[in-house]
């Protein structure tokens, strides 16, 4: 943590105007995230209203992922959580790490360029909705942090990134006068019971002699310090939990705990944008003494209650991942920073080796090194940690030299933690933090690693076999598409396949163009019911029969006829839609058959964009006698052709004919120059960037014009 900015470092205006915007929205807390220079990220830049520590789980956010702040930023938005409730319904993971009852506003920070996004909190005693006058604070406090950041970067002190660490600004204003102290003073002294009061970091400032006898404590142990450092018997993470609440939800708090060996004492919280003032009292209701021990038999220091909540942040996100390198990204973007370790990597356990699968901090020199060891190598301790299953924790060059001298050599790192990767007796891989300085792991951060290291496995072991599965099922699809679609003279042509992206990212739809002689080419597109293995094996079959028959100059009729009945012996469970266009240079008809496909839409060189009348036959697989209507249409110059499939169409609560009319209007408008890009516009039209519940396949067509003659 560094000191607030000074109008000498440049920081000044900018830690004002984001104090400002903070205490005019009423905000208790506040929190500005600047954009990465890669936008993968937002890192927490400026805080107001909270120590630090609590926002060490999200020092960094990835802008993917699913927290109001990344909300904001990647989709521009202003968002609202007006309660406790509404969090874990809408932001389950952030809702994890803020089990506290509080509002909650992020709003992108948006100028000439994006910046990144302002968060802030409030109790949740303020009303649960916005107004449109606090709508409108937050949003110029937004345009006010964006310009003067633009302006900064104007004179060449844009934000910087890297090792730069969170900055905190005063919320408060500090107006109080030494002789208001001495005042406030003389009336705690006077009170019954003790008073004593913390700063918003924890830390005891001021401390009544009534509180010093009940804490059975002098002041000069307790000023500076927090009191679950400072008092032995507060060093449990449910008290600093209680502090934590106050802080975060700006709500008197109250808790009972016992000084050894029965005093009983109540502690009442009352805090507010400058600190907490904490009155303590014995309690009413005396309790029965708990048994101890003379003395105290623990050896490791309960993890603080800060740990427990980045540990319980990183494994919610953890649980998340989908791929490898997801697992690697959040170990890099989350889990370093968390431990403040400056180099990773992670290796799986494949055949007997060591495969690295990511790394940062390191040379790519180095990991050449490193990469296939043996997993019982005693190059590094990797091997070791692995086959015991027990964590190694190195704090010195030395301590690594004495047992594997070759080691601290190859990276030139100072501290090292070998995290082994197990899930029920099963080696998966191994986590290595590394530092570029000595450091001690204290029994408390030894603890809380090895915990994470059986998540990460967990999530390791995952993304795996998902990787596996991915890899697989893009394997298939790719086999059963057209690698190119071949070049006919006389037209252009550009086609896409977009899988869903729920279940194993493969699917049904096809498409297809096929050369018939010099004089004619045949367009096909079709969708096998469902979006998995067997749909894009089944559509395999259906394309090869198509293909088959059109070769030979089968009738568009017969073809679907045939493939038809192939497909009711094949697979009967199994329909398919289809749409079958040949496309005649020298007569300049097109003849089209349709087996319950939507319609292809004609755009004329006139600009004049429709869907083409195509009686469709049922779909095929269901009936092997079903008959299919054949429908012609003129070939002129300039015409285009779009084929599609209904993922591209069909959405919940719109008719299909408005459906298919709207992409026909964006056919219309769409620039005709680069297929491609134009084929990008209908798709961005469509909606089809976010989640997709099917597959979509997509086949564009125009004819030159020139004329083909049998050579």
């Amino acid at each position: 943590m560094t000191s607030a900015g000074d109008p000498a470092s440049g920081n000044g205006e900018l830690d004002a105007v984001f104090a400002d915007t903070a205490r005019r929205t009423g905000a208790s807390i506040g929190a500005l995230y600047l954009l990465e220079p890669d936008e993968q990220s937002l890192r927490l830049g400026l805080l107001c209203g909270a120590p630090v520590e609590f926002a060490a789980p999200w020092a960094r956010v990835p802008t993917g992922a699913p927290a109001p702040v990344a909300v904001a930023a990647r989709e521009d938005r202003l968002v609202w959580v007006g309660s406790q409730e509404e969090m874990a319904r809408s932001y389950p993971r952030t809702a994890v790490v803020l089990p506290y009852p509080l509002a909650l506003a992020a709003a992108p920070v948006t100028g000439i360029r994006r910046w990144g996004a302002l968060l802030l909190m409030w109790p949740a005693s303020r009303p649960p909705y916005m107004t449109g006058r606090e709508r409108g604070h937050i949003t110029a406090g937004c345009r006010n942090l964006a310009r003067v950041l633009e302006e900064a970067a104007e004179r060449g002190r844009p934000p910087s990134y890297g090792d730069e660490r969170t900055r905190v600004v005063p919320l408060a204003l500090a107006d109080r006068s030494g002789s208001r102290a001495m005042a406030a003073a003389d009336f705690a002294e006077r009170l019954p019971g003790g008073s004593c009061a913390l700063n918003l970091e924890g830390q005891v400032t001021y401390v009544s002699s009534g509180a010093c006898d009940l804490l059975d404590c002098e002041a000069g142990r307790l000023l500076g310090t927090v009191p679950w450092q400072s008092l032995r018997w507060l060093d449990d993470p449910t008290y600093e939990d209680r502090y934590r609440a106050a802080v975060l939800s700006r709500e008197p708090v109250s808790f009972t705990a016992c000084r050894p060996p029965d005093h009983w004492l109540e502690f009442h919280l009352y805090p507010d944008a400058s600190g907490i003032s904490v009155r303590i009292v014995p309690s009413g209701a005396q309790r029965p003494p708990s048994p101890a021990p003379s003395h105290s038999t623990r050896t490791v220091t309960p993890a603080r209650a800060g740990r427990l909540y980045q540990l319980t942040h990183l494994a919610a996100g953890l649980t998340e991942v989908v791929g490898v390198q997801d697992v690697v990204a959040l170990v890099a973007e989350q889990i370093m920073p968390a431990f403040d370790a400056r180099g990773l990597v992670l290796s799986t356990a494949e055949a007997g080796r060591l495969r690295i699968t990511g790394y940062r901090g390191y040379d790519p020199r180095t990991i050449e090194r490193l990469d296939g060891l043996p997993l019982d190598t005693d190059f590094t301790p990797a091997g070791r940690a692995l086959s015991s299953g027990i964590p190694a924790f190195f704090s010195h060059p030395e301590e690594m030299r004495r047992m594997y001298p070759e080691a601290p050599q190859i990276s030139g790192k100072q501290a090292w933690a070998f995290l082994p990767l197990i899930i029920s007796g099963r080696p998966v891989g191994c986590c290595i933090l590394s530092y570029d300085h000595p450091r001690p792991f204290p029994a408390e951060e030894r603890a809380v690693m090895t915990s994470l290291a059986g998540l990460i496995a967990q999530a390791l072991d995952r993304a795996r076999l998902y990787d596996t599965k991915h890899e697989l099922a893009h394997g298939l699809q790719q086999a059963v598409l057209p690698r190119a679609l071949p070049e006919i003279a006389g037209l252009r042509v550009a086609a896409r396949y977009l899988p869903a992206t729920r279940g194993m990212a493969i699917g049904g739809d096809f498409y297809d163009l096929i050369r018939l002689g010099d004089t004619a080419a045949a367009a096909v597109i079709g969708d096998v019911q469902g979006h998995n293995v067997a749909a894009a094996a089944v559509m395999g079959q259906v394309r090869t029969g198509i293909y088959a028959h059109a070769t030979v100059g089968t009738p568009p009729d017969q073809i679907l006829a045939r493939t038809n009945r192939l497909l009711a012996e094949l697979a009967p469970d199994l329909f398919t839609s289809c749409l079958y266009a040949r496309l005649d240079f020298a007569r300049r008809r097109i003849t089209l058959a349709s087996a319950g496909h939507p319609p292809p839409l004609l755009r004329r060189a006139d600009g004049d964009t429709r869907p083409a009348v195509v009686p469709p036959g049922p779909l095929l697989g269901i009936d092997p006698e079903a008959v299919f209507p054949l429908t012609e249409i003129p070939l002129t110059p300039g015409l285009m052709l779009a084929f599609y499939t209904d993922g591209l169409i069909e959405k919940p609560g719109i008719d299909l004919d408005d459906a298919i009319a709207g992409l026909a209007h964006h056919l219309a408008q769409a620039d005709e120059r680069d297929l491609d890009l134009l084929i990008d516009h209908l798709l961005n039209k469509a909606g089809t960037k976010g989640q997709r519940a099917d597959d979509i396949a997509l086949l564009v067509l125009r004819h030159d014009g020139v004329h083909h003659e049998a050579g």
